[in-house]
Order: C-alpha cells, then structure tokens, then sequence
C-alpha cells in the first residue's frame, strides 16, 4: 500500500537530491527573524486552523476514519484483541528486536522524567521523582540537569505489555530480567539538555547511532533554547523524529494551543518540510507508526508525566517501531569505542557498537589507532551486552569487552576495535563535502572547529577548499586535517562541524592516508612532522576499507 505520507506530496530522498537539499538549511540555526519564510501564506496557520499537514495535504485529514485502509483497522482490532505484537510487523533475525531512541530537548522539558516513568512504571510526584532513579552523577541530582548520555531500556513482551518491573527494595531494574522476557526492546538514549552541555549531546547523537530521535518540548515554555537545535542535528543526521509536548496537566489550554500551533509551523516549515500529525486514539498510532520511517510524518504526542495521560497511546507507538537498518554477519568486523573503563578484578573494559560483522568470545582484534597511526592486536576476554554476559555481538549492537593486557590510559574515545581483514589505516587528513548551516561571518582556510564523526570528536584545521570563503548556506568540498591524533575513517560517514555558533554538516568524501605526524599550528608550518610520516600510519589497505 502506497504511503499515506506520500499521498499527495512526493517523499523526500535524500539520496536523490543535492546535499544542499536533503540537509536543513541555515535558517532553522538562525536566529528568529519573524514570520514563516518566504512563502508564509502557505506555512502559517489562520487563528484556530489546527488541520494536521501541510496545506497541501489538507484534503487527506488524518483525524479522519476515511483515510483509515482495511490493513490498519484490522491491525488495531488484532491489537486490541491481544493478537498483533510486535512480531507481526518487525522481522527480525535475532530473538529479540532492538531500536535505539535519542531524547532530546531543551532543559527542563521533562526528558529524564518521562524516562523515569516510562522505564519503571510509576508516575512523578511533579517534584523529580522520577529522574531520580536515573542520574549518574552526585551533582545531576543535586540540579536535576542530565550531563552525561544515559541508556534505559523499555521491554514489551509478545503480547506488547511492557515487562519493565523495578526491584521492590532498591527500585533499580533488572536488565537480564527485562531482556529474557522481551520480545522487543527498546533502548533510550538519555540526552543533556542544557547549552553548556551540547558536545555530550552531539556526541551522543553521532556516536549512538540512534534509530529515531523523540524530541522533547514542554508545553508550558514551547518551543525556546536548544529546541530548534537539536531538531536541527537530528534532521542533518536523517534521523526520523516524533514530537513529546509534556506538561499537559499544568498548562492553561490557551498556551498549549499556542505552543502546538508554533510546533507545527516549525515541521512544516522548509528547514524541516515534516507532516505534523496530532496523535489523539489508537488509530492514529497505527497510521502514524506504520508511515512513520518514510521521515516525512512528525507524529506529536501530549502526555502527562503526572497524571499518566496519553501514556498507552505513547508506549504502543514505541513498540510498533522497528530499526531502520539491516546488518549482515559475513562482513569483517568493526566495533567503534565510546567510553573505556578499569574494573577491579577484571581489567581495562571498552563499550561502544558494533558498526559491522560478527564479533565472538576470543577473537583477536586490531585495536587502534594510537598517536602514531598505528593498530595492535588485542584479544576480547569477555563480551557483556545489557549487562548479560554473552558469546556474541553483531551489527547494531551495543557492548562492553573485557580487553587482554592493555592499559585504561592507551585507549581514548574515537579509536575502533576491527578484523585483521580490513587491514585497517589510520588518517590524518580527509575531504568531505560540507553545508554550512550558520555562521555569523565568513569561514576561510586554517580555520579550526570541532570534528564529531561517529564516536571521534577532535579539532580539525581546514587546509583548503574550492571556494575562497563559506558563508552561511554554502556548500563546498573541504580539505581537514586533525590537529591532535590520527583517526580511523571512511567514506560516506555523516559529520558535524561545530564552533560556537558555527554550524556545518556532511559527508567524507575521500579519507587521505598518510599525510606525515602532527603538524603544529595548522598550515603555517608545513616542514615539520613529515619526516615520521612513516611511522604516522599502518601499511596500506589493499581492500579499500579506510579509502574510498
């Protein structure tokens, strides 16, 4: 059946559009110059017109039973009777389907809240008691402000109930508990919300991988701070969002009105060119969910932390997600690194996701790169996934590696653990084709910001480009050089370029071997360093992985 979303307006590709078209544009970075754009007498909405989509799709109003097909009511009437789970619609090759969630919004929206309540099923007090259960940090909960990425999990069982039942004594969770009994799980990627913290938050967003983004916006406050930036990095990184407006038992109805009427003319707008769709009963989490990964339809949902109101019709869109991709286990493996602990007794332990391949109990991997380019073989002493310890991790799968006689302090965040087969390379240099979503000035060579591709996050120096300088809009093929240490690449990763308020996207277009050791003050000094050029890299790939 053809998409709903697609019905009247044709869905967007981004493999077959220009970069400067399939990524947001400067304006939604921006600051606010008032009005809807251009054509603001097709994106504004007249006072009291809360019709869900754009108007052109206002012949297809998805508050209607009409546009309800046969499939979808049979599948809520399955639902319903306790026949439709989420095996019906998710095919999987493993026991147990994983999606991956992003939270993300402004600080004080209600994110840790609503995790607290969805995760361990008991509603807040209205005075954080619920996120308490979920911060890391001593000074997390002496603020109530998320500082570090957070991982939840939310299990539904075949029946889609979810499974999740806190510990009677300490009210912690038991993971192994919740994944024996799941057929699906969910896994939460808990965000910071507050500026100071935006470099956690990219990175989480680059490094996770997340399967969908669910973005926060309090009713009360609407659409204020890091709102628009956050929807801004989940749109550059093509991750499909659905809209939580929270605080619905609180706020007078004439200012959730106001905030839901700013909300979907920010979706509609051209930066985001979404279908805004108001979730309101059952029917419309099928359609919703079922349209949802074509990423034109923005299901918004209004949920009470408090109360519990619009809880179920959340939870049941949740389980009728399913992950985006697919992952084959003949390819060679890849494991990217995003924390590294020492645990006493057992060793120096990485956690990271496996990006590719099949990964077993002692498997000996290259570990790498040091600050000289190099990678060393490391063998896995022990696998640990949702704290369960297991035999085996695949493709999109998060996990922690108890590593053979190394040291904590010789592995940083940014570095990968590969198969021997990929004859892995390290890179200092690389070409990427960038948008520059805002700058307040020009940006020119020797200019310097912050790199976020997957799990790396270093300073970059811009060598040269093909055009003199980028302003705000322009798009370019960009030549990098990392400034610290070299790192492990290839073609077509998504990255993000940032300085302040400087933001760019894009993608690697050609990872350059070699290019000799760290070079000091960007371009000015072009002798030194080439001389361990050497020694700066691992020899060659014949396969072409790391090239392009």
């Amino acid at each position: 059946m053809a998409s709903i979303a697609a019905a009247h307006e044709p869905a967007i590709n981004p493999g077959s559009i220009p970069l400067a078209d399939a990524l947001v544009p400067a304006s939604i970075f921006a600051p606010d110059r008032g009005g809807c754009g251009d054509d603001a007498g097709d994106e504004c909405f007249d006072d009291g017109d809360m019709i869900n989509g754009g108007p052109e799709d206002r012949r297809v109003d998805f508050t209607s039973k009409q546009v309800h097909c046969f499939p979808w009511l049979m599948m809520l009437l399955l639902y319903e009777a306790g026949h439709y789970s989420v095996k019906d619609c998710c095919q999987t090759n493993n026991n147990t389907d994983l999606t991956w969630v992003a939270v993300v919004g402004n600080v004080d929206a209600g994110k840790s809240t609503l995790l607290g309540v969805l995760t361990h099923g008991e509603l807040d007090n209205g005075r954080g008691f619920a996120r308490q259960k979920l911060f890391r940090h001593k000074h997390e909960m002496e603020s109530g402000r998320t500082s570090s990425v957070g991982n939840d999990i939310l299990g539904f069982d075949q029946e889609g109930q979810v499974v999740n039942k806190p510990d009677s004594h300490g009210g912690s969770l038991d993971w192994t508990k919740i994944c024996e009994k799941s057929s699906k799980v969910i896994t939460f990627i808990d965000l910071a919300g507050h500026e100071k913290y935006l470099k956690t938050t990219v990175f989480g967003m680059t490094g996770h991988l997340p399967d969908f983004c669910m973005l926060m916006v309090g009713s009360n406050a609407g659409i204020v701070g890091m709102t628009k930036e956050h929807l801004g990095l989940a749109l550059a990184l093509n991750v499909p969002v659905f809209v939580v407006v929270t605080k619905i038992d609180m706020c007078p109805s004439n200012i959730l009105q106001e905030t839901l009427k700013l909300l979907q003319r920010l979706l509609k707008s051209p930066g985001c060119r979404k279908i805004p769709v108001l979730v309101q009963n059952k029917d419309d989490v099928i359609v919703t969910a079922s349209n949802f990964s074509s990423e034109r339809m923005c299901p918004i949902f209004q949920i009470s932390n408090v109360t519990g109101e619009n809880m179920d019709l959340l939870k049941m869109f949740l389980n009728l997600l399913s992950s985006r991709t697919s992952y084959r286990d003949d390819q060679p493996a890849e494991f990217q690194i995003d924390d590294t602990y020492s645990v006493p007794g057992v060793g120096t332990v990485v956690s990271g996701t496996t990006l590719h391949g099949l990964i077993r109990l002692n498997d000996t991997m290259l570990l790498g790169p040091d600050p000289l380019g190099s990678f060393i073989p490391i063998a896995v002493k022990s696998i640990h996934r949702k704290r369960m310890p297991v035999k085996e991790v695949r493709g999109g799968q998060t996990a922690s590696f108890a590593l053979k006689k190394i040291k904590r302090s010789s592995i940083r965040k940014g570095m990968v653990m590969v198969s021997p087969r990929l004859s892995p390379q390290a890179t200092w240099e690389f070409e990427a084709e960038i948008l520059v979503l805002h700058h307040p000035t020009t940006i020119s060579p020797r200019y310097q910001a912050m790199v976020h591709c997957g799990s790396i996050r270093q300073t970059a120096t811009i060598l040269s480009m093909n055009r003199d300088c980028l302003r705000t809009g322009d798009k370019a093929s960009v030549h990098f050089r990392f400034i610290k240490t070299p790192e492990y690449l290839h073609c077509d990763q998504r990255l993000v370029f940032r300085e302040g308020r400087t933001k760019a996207v894009g993608t690697i277009t050609k990872p350059k071997s070699g290019g000799g050791g760290r070079r000091r003050g960007g371009q000015r000094h072009k002798g030194k360093g080439q001389n361990n050029s050497t020694n700066s890299t691992a020899a060659p790939s014949s396969s072409g992985i790391g090239g392009c």
